[in-house]
């Protein structure tokens, strides 16, 4: 149990500690790019260690860190060659665990980023399969099928790949002919496990129990609707809108029924450590569903905790749609007995001051303000929150990036930069006027992996924090208000009557938060100088594109 100041009685308030994912708000560090201690411009273990009483300041409960594990890197660590070890480019294993001593002693949560459904086409098992015989045992172990056509010479299906092409590559025998195809959902350095056989569930058995062996707090799992496929491969319903998107749509090779035996194991696995300690192991899923009802079937009781409500990061900036996307999670999610994960931004997204304002700009003022507002509102919302990386900062999409300096696979595999997400990914500004912004600690010619624009430097942690009418001031506010209401992961809202164009809803412990979707100012739906505010906020009076929050006193505000 600990306890936590009520933000308007002032009486301490007791929480079940190891319930603290109910209402948790993690932050999303991209390793490669949060903070490099070697000088080779790519960040590091090390890094985030070193960053921690930054996010301790901050206020955030928990890091979720992207795959450091060995990997070639084709899709920067999403293609894994062993799942129990760090990549020396990201420290070793006596690293992690010096983190984990750090990040305990701070009382920072530490989620890992597990990838099960596709391994790299270095993994010893894939190797293997290429070095055996069709039908082999080691071939079993992938998506391994005869082509069609004359010879053998088109795919087993129609299927496209997530990152553009098709989702076949066919291999060489090892007598020099032309063989077998496999499948590779994402890029075709990653080739797709067969979650029909129980080796691949074995395997990851030992991966979850390596981690949490060493004191991990959960698991962030990366296509959690995928691993099972049709088992007869047939070809897709509608393969030209499987190609339009990167969202899982093709449903013969996503969300299908077995995939849930693997979260109620996996589940197990975390409740047999949650019983050592009292201490509750999260599973948070990456879940590309359709919609919220069938997004909540995976955060049964006996499922994943949680999983990742996309539906507000993807809603357009109007409070109908707001409405329509919180009221659908609320109803269907939180029924389920979990609570509704929040999301505005991660590693695949345009960052979110871009996505709100004018694409191809380095952030209007617009697209700032309702930044600010959303993050108001988010953090508002019953549930758990995720933070990524630079948006407390208002960190633009970098637009402009050089084909050249490209890294996305998406880009490689279509030649397009319409989905490309090196921009969200660009390393983060800490101090200084000019790249490398302290990102790195090599020479002041050390360049980041993927360079920084001059104008980051308006970004920078250190003028951030300097300056009390930053983002990062905003963050930092609004995380210390919700830490101070009683258990804010639970209860539901009520939404209150407002002007057109403004979203408001009360909260069981008496927060109110409205949002004015419009440009101009209306009356304020609640009287009185709000608690925080995303703009100059007089009393009575809610600015267009701004959010401000209010604790009431009245059952109906």
């Amino acid at each position: 149990m600990h306890n936590r100041r009520h933000a308007q009685t002032g009486q301490r308030v007791t929480i079940d500690k190891h319930r603290w994912w109910r209402d948790a708000v993690i932050y999303q560090v991209y390793v490669r790019s949060f903070l490099d201690s070697t000088g080779d411009g790519i960040g590091d273990l090390a890094g985030v260690r070193a960053g921690l009483p930054y996010l301790k300041k901050l206020g955030v409960d928990g890091v979720w860190l992207s795959p450091f594990y060995p990997s070639p890197q084709h899709d920067h660590g999403y293609d894994v060659a062993d799942y129990c070890d760090v990549d020396p480019v990201f420290g070793d294993l006596s690293e992690f665990d010096l983190l984990m001593t750090d990040a305990r002693r701070l009382g920072i949560k530490v989620l890992l980023d597990i990838v099960p459904n596709h391994c790299s086409e270095e993994h010893p098992w894939f190797r293997e399969a290429l070095a055996a015989a069709p039908g082999s045992e080691a071939r079993a172990r992938f998506h391994f099928a005869d082509g069609r056509g004359p010879g053998g010479s088109e795919p087993p299906n129609n299927w496209h790949s997530m990152f553009g092409g098709p989702a076949w590559s066919r291999v060489t025998e090892q007598d020099g002919t032309p063989g077998q195809w496999y499948l590779h959902m994402f890029t075709t350095e990653q080739p797709d496990l067969n979650w029909r056989n129980p080796e691949v569930g074995a395997h990851f058995d030992h991966a979850l129990r390596f981690w949490l062996d060493r004191g991990v707090d959960g698991f962030r799992i990366d296509v959690a609707a995928g691993l099972y496929k049709h088992p007869d491969l047939p070809d897709s319903p509608d393969p030209e809108a499987d190609a339009r998107t990167r969202d899982s749509v093709n449903p013969l090779a996503w969300n299908q029924p077995e995939v849930h035996d693997v979260w109620r194991h996996w589940r197990s696995v975390c409740e047999e450590y949650t019983a050592r300690d009292g201490q509750e192991r999260l599973l948070v899923g990456e879940v590309s569903v359709p919609t919220a009802r069938e997004h909540a079937l995976y955060v049964r009781h006996d499922e994943l905790h949680q999983a990742f409500f996309f539906d507000l990061l993807s809603a357009p900036w109007n409070a109908d749609a707001f409405r329509k996307v919180i009221s659908h999670a609320m109803q269907d999610i939180a029924g389920t007995g979990s609570t509704v994960t929040w999301v505005l931004n991660n590693h695949d997204q345009v960052r979110t001051v871009t996505r709100y304002g004018e694409l191809g700009t380095e952030g209007s003022g617009l697209g700032a303000a309702r930044a600010r507002a959303a993050a108001l509102l988010m953090l508002a919302l019953p549930g758990a929150a995720y933070i990524y990386q630079g948006e407390e900062l208002g960190l633009p999409e970098v637009v402009d990036l050089p084909d050249d300096v490209l890294t996305d696979p998406i880009f490689r595999r279509t030649g397009s930069r319409a989905r490309i997400r090196d921009g969200c990914r660009v390393p983060l500004p800490w101090s200084g006027h000019a790249s490398p912004f302290g990102f790195t600690s090599g020479a002041e010619s050390a360049k980041p992996w993927l360079p920084q624009p001059a104008y980051f430097a308006e970004y920078a942690t250190d003028r951030a924090l300097a300056d009390t009418h930053s983002f990062w001031h905003l963050y930092r506010d609004g995380l210390q208000l919700r830490a101070g209401l009683p258990q804010l992961g639970e209860g539901a809202l009520r939404w209150l009557d407002t002007q057109p164009g403004v979203l408001a809803f009360v909260r069981g412990d008496g927060l109110v938060c409205a949002v004015n979707f419009g440009t101009a100012p209306t009356p304020a739906p609640v009287s009185g100088t709000p608690l925080l505010s995303s703009g100059p906020c007089a009393p009575g009076v809610l600015p267009g594109s701004t959010a401000a929050w209010w604790i009431s006193d009245c059952t109906n505000p």
